[in-house]
């Protein structure tokens, strides 16, 4: 018979206790321990060995060809390295509202040409998700939906129409009856998901799970989950923005490095061909305080418009806000601009804006962000056609950037005819078409330097 008996489980990691305690000890979130009750099963002292779990030489491992499945989404498919993996398993992340449930319909329909698709929805009735369809202008014969919280019904409904994607809306809202607990607590949603996993490796079906997200941005529910999928993707954006960026954070079978970039319409998401113009301002003319950069994304190039702005602080300690930025890095660079520049801002409000709602933390931006508080404090604009790029030391020297080729030809590509880039990738540069040095007449100028002096002489003097 079984006994019960209450257990504190961690809603961060999944750490177990007998007692409640303020602070968890495994990965130290305080206020994250919640009762539940546990079934406390009885010891087995046999064990059942497979005859089919052998090890296995490596040399004698076949692999079977099985194609990457491409989903119509470009951009989806940069993320994932070339579009989707059979029998791989899918976590995606994201804010309430952010598109997620949009994402995976507007998937499903894309891949239904390619075989049966099975929607199952925690959070949805069926009819709900037919007036999505509607408005999302989808209409196909081979999408399944299921509207469904009981993990062994959608297997059982897997099982027996054997689509090639799985949609499983959300994991928070799925339970098993292998264990006792509400949906949503540590133990359903770890036991969930590793059920979903062994599915999709079973039945050769990919899977795409969402989930939810705290409010400090990370998914909700034990660490565990993270490690049992194959792919963990955020879908990030502003809600009342219509961009929204997708970001790998894992990913078994391609780079992390990679973005997506969308827009949200009226009519689902659509793939942003041309990105860079989007993380640039509408004004033909910038401002004082207004640098543009180049960050790379993973083999992609884009431009991004940084903004500085300083001004009197009413506070007896001035304040720094960034968006977009991360603030600790902002607080270096000004004290390196204040040192080793000359300029010091240090006793004012320094604001610093990165356009378009993206978040960059490349270190080559940081001539960029000193340019542009620079720029602000003296009241004194950039040439509208330079671009600029380079790490900056602690000692104000400004060290080469990886990739300087693809930034400085999707530059030239924009139309900006100058570069103020680190002296040392000048040489990098010199056979890329289109690239020229600082005697150059056609393409982009490139003038490398090698400290933040000689990058503030030349806002001096352009």
């Amino acid at each position: 018979m079984r006994k019960r008996e209450s257990i504190f489980v961690c809603q961060s990691c999944g750490y177990e206790a007998s007692r409640w305690m303020g602070r968890c000890p495994s990965c130290g979130e305080w206020n994250t321990l919640v009762e539940e009750r546990a079934v406390k099963r009885g010891r087995k002292w046999s064990v059942e060995v497979s005859q089919a779990a052998k090890p296995t030489l490596l040399n004698e491992v076949q692999l079977e060809e099985r194609p990457r499945l491409p989903t119509s989404h470009p951009e989806f498919d940069r993320v994932l390295g070339g579009g989707l993996v059979p029998g791989s398993v899918i976590l995606l992340g994201g804010d309430p509202g952010i598109g997620k449930s949009t994402l995976a319909l507007q998937l499903a329909w894309r891949l239904a040409s390619a075989g049966p698709i099975l929607y199952g929805s925690g959070e949805e009735s069926l009819a709900q998700l037919k007036l999505r369809a509607q408005r999302l202008g989808i209409d196909v014969d081979n999408l399944y939906l299921l509207a469904e919280t009981e993990t062994e019904a959608i297997e059982t409904r897997v099982k027996e129409l054997g689509p090639i994607f799985l949609v499983v809306d959300s994991i928070q809202t799925m339970t098993t009856s292998a264990l006792d607990g509400a949906p949503g607590s540590v133990g359903q949603v770890r036991e969930s998901a590793a059920r979903f996993q062994r599915l999709a490796k079973s039945e050769g079906v990919t899977t795409l799970i969402i989930g939810h997200v705290t409010k400090f941005g990370t998914l909700a529910g034990p660490r565990t989950l993270e490690h049992i999928v194959d792919t963990v993707l955020y879908f990030e954006g502003e809600r009342f923005r219509q961009y929204r960026i997708l970001r790998a954070v894992k990913n078994r079978f391609g780079s992390t490095n990679e973005i997506g970039l969308f827009e949200m319409t009226s009519r689902g998401l659509v793939d942003i061909e041309n990105p860079s113009f989007i993380f640039l301002s509408d004004q033909t003319e910038r401002p004082p305080g207004a640098a543009v950069t180049v960050v790379m994304e993973g083999t992609r190039p884009l431009l991004v418009e940084v903004q500085g702005l300083t001004a009197p602080t009413p506070f007896p300690s001035p304040q720094r806000v960034t968006t977009g930025f991360p603030r600790h890095r902002f607080a270096m660079l000004l004290a390196v601009l204040a040192r080793r520049g000359g300029i010091s801002a240090l006793s004012l409000d320094t604001y610093l804006n990165v356009v378009g709602g993206i978040s960059i933390e490349e270190p080559s931006c940081d001539l960029a962000v000193l340019l542009a508080v620079a720029s602000s404090l003296k009241d004194r604009k950039l040439p509208d056609d330079l671009v600029c790029f380079g790490e900056v030391g602690l000692g104000g020297e400004v060290r080469a950037a990886a990739q300087a080729g693809l930034r400085l030809r999707e530059a030239a590509r924009l139309g900006f005819s100058k570069a103020l880039i680190p002296k040392r990738n000048l040489g990098e540069v010199k056979g890329v078409t289109g690239v020229k040095g600082v005697t150059g007449v056609t393409g982009i100028e490139a003038i490398g330097v090698r400290s933040i002096r000689e990058a503030l002489e030349y806002l001096r003097n352009p």
